[in-house]
């Protein structure tokens, strides 16, 4: 995914229904998705609705980025989606030995950790993506390649085992999977 990191708009605020799974939630991003697209970005970087600098999700998912060793996902605050594959990647990640932090993140510390080397990857998640991985981003007219803009290991790991768990290729230690 290339994505577009937008100031001027807003997909949802503390306070609304942004925590929410429901069509109307994300009508607001419609014409943000536009602008973006015709910049030949794919999706928006949604930031909060007070500071307009606090990451909170991409599109329709949530989103992580790994930083050094550590992945970092922004904290639920209200206006986040608290997904099931968000939480899935969360369990995975540290059932790996994985540090994981879910905690406000903005996008200047995310360009900053570019600039120092140190952002790794970054990745989408939801329930239809699964896992979608960032090579792109752009942001106050600067954009940065995300490793070497193509799929990261760690994420091409998490997408391989969430399939193999769900497809009953692999074993299920979290007891997601129901047999009906």
């Amino acid at each position: 995914m290339k994505i577009w990191v937008t100031t001027e708009y807003l997909r949802a605020v503390r306070g609304g229904v942004g925590e929410a799974k429901t069509a109307g939630n994300y009508a607001a991003s419609l014409y943000a998705t536009e602008l973006a697209n015709k910049d030949g970005y794919t999706q928006v970087m949604w930031l909060d609705g007070v500071e307009r600098k606090y990451i909170e999700e991409v599109g329709s998912m949530n989103i992580f980025f790994m930083i050094g060793d550590e992945i970092v996902t922004p904290a639920l605050n209200g206006s986040i989606l608290s997904g099931i594959t968000r939480d899935s990647v969360i369990r995975l990640a540290e059932s790996w030995g994985r540090k994981v932090s879910q905690r406000r993140i903005s996008i200047d510390e995310i360009m900053e950790a570019h600039d120092q080397g140190e952002l790794k990857e970054v990745f989408g998640s939801g329930t239809a993506a699964v896992i979608s991985p960032v090579g792109k981003i752009k942001y106050a007219g600067r954009e940065i390649e995300v490793g070497d803009g193509g799929v990261g290991s760690f994420s091409a790991r998490l997408f391989k085992e969430l399939m193999d768990i769900q497809y009953g290729r692999a074993e299920d230690p979290f007891g997601w999977v129901v047999s009906l």
